[in-house]
């Protein structure tokens, strides 16, 4: 089958179509042929050498699809040839065809097209895991959260007002608050021009939120928990701003009982995917039929553009999900 593979680590023109073995089929598993796929922040990553994929997953990268189920092993009971499913993979999205345990596909929506499917494993299985799993959010709670117009920040603002919270504040570049507004940010904050902590403090009376997501990690850091309400979580799932800290004041941490959670979802083990999954669908799934949930879809790229549709999402021109179809 054909996929898109890496010549050498480094920049996007490393990225090139060739030839590689098809996965092969397991008992438990489908055969997809992949008709989209998305862009991931761990697909740069590990297009430069700095994220290797889990033992045993494919080095192809593509960390999502959705597509038409045309195998299934012997001992597959929810899935027939035809099918159409999207799901979360460790590895192997960019490709014709990838293999997915039958219990992490997920079906589409009827009437949603595949370029919308393909928006939805990634980002919202790890806002979901995020919100629901380790902040767990509840009712009325206040919650800041960072890159509020990417993937992940346009499914957890919508999460966030599924689950009922109360104030959601996102941080964004100022071009970018209409989308989060749209989907139900009650607050924008420019991180570029506005110091985060101090907008919290007023959009909360001086409270503080009890629960913000985070991707920027060190250079955040200091900000964050003094932006925290007492029993507040930090959820952190990226290390964009760094990983290093120099001269920072915890004690808030202790004070106001903070709990700092990190987190990252792809080399978790296919029985906690599976958990996932079906804990995200029951909550999920008849909201995007309904509309009340919907992938956000910045551009579709054909997969011979793949080079042009990473240094899209490298130069942080995305508002939402770019998405790479598969011919």
């Amino acid at each position: 089958m054909k996929a898109v593979l890496i010549q050498d680590f480094g920049d996007v023109d490393q990225l090139y179509i060739g030839e590689v073995d098809a996965p092969e089929l397991i008992q438990n598993s489908i055969r997809v042929k992949v008709v989209a796929t998305a862009l991931n922040r761990a697909d740069t990553l590990q297009r430069k050498g700095f994220y290797p994929p889990p033992p045993g997953a494919s080095p192809v990268l593509g960390l999502e699809m959705a597509g038409e189920v045309i195998e299934v092993g012997e001992k597959v009971t929810k899935w027939n040839k035809g099918d159409r499913v999207c799901g979360l993979l460790a590895g192997g999205g960019y490709a014709e065809q990838v293999v997915i345990h039958e219990d992490v596909a997920m079906s589409i929506p009827e009437g949603m097209s595949y370029t919308d499917a393909a928006g939805i494993p990634e980002v919202f299985l790890t806002a979901f895991q995020a919100l629901s799993y380790l902040a767990k959010l509840q009712p009325a709670e206040q919650i800041l959260i960072h890159a509020g117009a990417s993937g992940v920040g346009t499914a957890a603002i919508q999460l966030a007002k599924a689950m009922g919270a109360g104030k959601v504040i996102v941080s964004a570049s100022k071009g970018k608050h209409q989308i989060c507004k749209d989907l139900g940010a009650d607050d924008t904050i420019d991180y570029a021009s506005q110091n985060f902590q101090e907008e919290v403090a007023k959009l909360t009376d001086g409270v503080g939120v009890d629960v913000i997501i985070d991707f920027l990690a060190a250079a955040y850091f200091q900000k964050n928990i003094n932006s925290l309400n007492f029993d507040g979580r930090m959820i952190m799932l990226a290390l964009m701003g760094g990983m290093q800290l120099d001269n920072v004041n915890i004690g808030n941490i202790l004070r106001k009982r903070i709990r700092i959670i990190g987190s990252t979802l792809r080399a978790r083990t296919i029985d906690y995917k599976i958990g996932l999954t079906k804990d995200f669908s029951n909550f999920a799934m008849h909201r995007f039929a309904d509309g009340s949930l919907k992938p956000v879809i910045d551009s579709i790229y054909n997969w011979n553009n793949v080079q042009e549709a990473h240094s899209h999402m490298e130069a942080n021109k995305n508002k939402g999900k770019i998405i790479l179809t598969i011919d």
